[in-house]
This record gives structure tokens, sequence and C-alpha cells, in this order.
């Protein structure tokens, strides 16, 4: 059976593009792969500098995982920090690469042409995902479209490890769902928290109305691009077509069938997501950061003898 990791950053809500760009697709995958899930809490700390804000949402996106159907009996879901292999392997994986190869990252080189400040844990994002990937003998990594960089970034990491020391790791393979992919926002743009325009996975229907009524419409033709464009990611474009065919022009009409379409998907995950507690989530969180450590430790009983600090 393939291995598959994943990750998630536990900054802050989800949105509908989360789900529909890859979450939903991970959970499918993880019924017929040996699945790895992990929350990303090292990786927040380059933008999230509040400490409750993140232990709360540490615990809100594994009520999250298992509220879109992830099963803890089948997949190992697991917290970043508990495993402190990863931050180890991280380290090794930076005195292999250049920095002008870091350079390249896409993350980085955004903030940089934007005028912000990238800390340093940001320029070194690339490795830390990579001993993510390549720490658990991956095969494949579903991500969005824009995150490939990731996966052949640890490709490199790992060639890199392997000329250097010795066979070692995997080349893991990104899979890429490229019908949902990249999942516009209700301005047009790719759906982000940091664009402002997401709509909530988790919200009530009042918050999730509120956001598709703000979705910016085109008033110059007769199918609103921009709710058709997240529509066809809730519902096939065959089930969309009689209704845009006869609402024309409608565009408050069509919002509203979107927003009914989104209810219908997101009412039983957050069911499911409101019977959870939080202790049920650090009992869960602890079972599986040990399982996952004790893969880990594994690799890393290698990977110290192999660059020689074992003794």
């Amino acid at each position: 059976m393939e291995r598959l990791f994943t990750g998630l950053q536990p900054s802050g809500a989800l949105h509908i593009g989360n789900y529909l760009g890859t979450l939903k697709q991970t959970v499918e995958l993880c019924k017929s792969h040996d699945g790895l899930v992990m929350i990303a809490d090292y990786h927040a700390l380059t933008s999230l500098k509040k400490p409750e804000e993140l232990r709360r949402n540490i615990i809100d996106v594994a009520k999250d995982y298992i509220a879109v159907g992830m099963d803890p009996e089948k997949t190992i879901i697991f917290k970043q920090s508990d495993v402190p292999e990863h931050t180890e392997l991280a380290w090794i994986f930076d005195c292999l690469v250049s920095v002008k190869f870091l350079e390249l990252a896409h993350a980085y080189k955004d903030k940089v042409a934007k005028g912000l400040e990238a800390n340093a844990g940001l320029f070194t994002y690339p490795m830390l995902m990579a001993a993510d990937i390549l720490l658990y003998d991956t095969d494949v990594v579903p991500v969005g479209a824009d995150q490939k960089q990731h996966v052949e970034y640890a490709r490199e990491a790992a060639a890199k490890f392997n000329n250097t020391y010795g066979e070692t790791f995997k080349e893991a393979k990104e899979l890429i769902l490229e019908s949902v992919a990249v999942v516009p926002g209700t301005d047009g743009k790719k759906m982000s928290k940091s664009y402002g325009n997401t709509i909530p996975l988790f919200g009530t229907k009042d918050e999730i109305a509120k956001a598709v009524m703000s979705i910016v419409t085109d008033s110059s033709g007769g199918v609103p691009v921009n709710v058709y464009n997240i529509h066809k990611a809730v519902k096939s474009e065959a089930e969309l077509a009689p209704l845009y065919e006869t609402s024309k022009g409608k565009y408050k009409a069509l919002k509203e069938a979107l927003i009914e379409d989104i209810e219908a998907m997101v009412a039983p995950m957050r069911a499911r997501r409101d019977s959870l507690t939080d202790a049920d989530i650090k009992k869960l969180l602890t079972e599986g950061s040990g399982k996952a450590r004790e893969r880990a430790s594994t690799k890393m009983k290698d990977v110290r003898a192999k660059v020689g600090v074992a003794l």
C-alpha cells in the first residue's frame, strides 16, 4: 500500500477552498493509502505570533479533519511539534542546500516582492516541509497546483542527501486533482485567508450567505463568472447547466442557489464537528503523535548514522 502524507497549518479557520482543493481528495485517498495527516504548527509560527490563538487553532484543525471524514483509526493524525525529528532533519537538509536554492521558493519571493520582511523561518520553510515528507518514506503528497514546488523541493533534498550519504530517502510525488486544485474566492482570485476572499467551511448558514452575497459579479454578461466558477467546484457543470440557462441575468437567484448547495455540503460535516470535544482531540493527537514519532525515530536513527553524528 502506498504511503500518503499531507499537512495543514493551524493558522486560522478553514474555508471551502481548503476542503474542495485538497481536503476532500485527501480523505478519499486515505481510504486506499497508508495515510499520515500532520497539523503543521511549527510552520504556522512563520506568520502566527499569538500563542492562545495557535493553541485554539491546533484543536480546531484536528476537529476539521475528523469532520470532513478523516478516520483516525485508519489514518495517523498528529501534531508536528510532537515529533522533534522534523526539525532535526530540517537542519540537516539546511546544511546540504544553498542559499540561492532557497531564494527560488515562491512563498519567500512573494513576500520579498511585496516589500514584506521575510523571517528566517519562512526562508528555510521548504526544508522543514521536505523533512515532513521524507521522514516517512512518503510515496504521494496531495497538493494544490500552486504547492507543487514544495514537493519538488523535497525531492531535491532527498537527492542531495542520497548523493552525499547514500540511498536513504524515497523521492515522493505530488498528486494534483486539476479540476478543483485552485478554488476561486469571492473576488475571482484564488480563495485564500490572506486575500480576505473566503467562504467559511464551518461557518453558520448566515455567515456562508454573507460571503456568497459578497461575490464580485460582472454585470455585462448573463452568467456571473465568479459565482459560476465557485459553484462548479461544488456541483458538476452538467448539474448546473439547466440552472444557469434558466437564470441568466438573475444574479441574486444564482447566489442563493450557491448558498443552498454549499449549506447542503457543509451541514453534515458541521454537525459531526460540533459533536467533538477538546478532550477527544487531545487524546487523539497524543495517540497519533506517538505512532508518527515511532516511524520518524526509526528513520532518524539511520540518518544520524549516515551523517556521522551517531557514535
